[in-house]
């Protein structure tokens, strides 16, 4: 199963399938997660990948008691179809 992990070096939550990886990118402000863009290689694109990906990504965040700042189109377009989320807005 694969396992989405936070490179923190790189500010970016990643997700290896298949010899590809997937991204989410985002940049810390004090308290404040900013998703600044999301990357799903065309390979793996309309499996779930990128859902897995930032759902992972805004638990970490929840976990860690960050606000999120959904600068990135596809992280707002997954919280507002999921509402559990919506409280990690900044």
């Amino acid at each position: 199963m694969e396992q989405v992990t936070d490179n923190r070096a790189e500010h970016e939550f990643e997700l290896e399938v298949d010899g590809y990886r997937a991204i989410a990118a985002y940049q810390l402000e004090g308290d404040t997660i900013v998703f600044t863009h999301t990357l799903v290689p065309k390979k793996l694109e309309g499996r779930g990948i990128g859902s897995k990906l930032i759902r992972a990504a805004l638990d970490a965040a929840r976990d860690r008691g960050l606000k999120v700042v959904p600068q990135c189109p596809f992280v707002k377009a997954y919280i507002e179809r999921h509402a559990e989320y919506r409280d990690l807005l900044a």
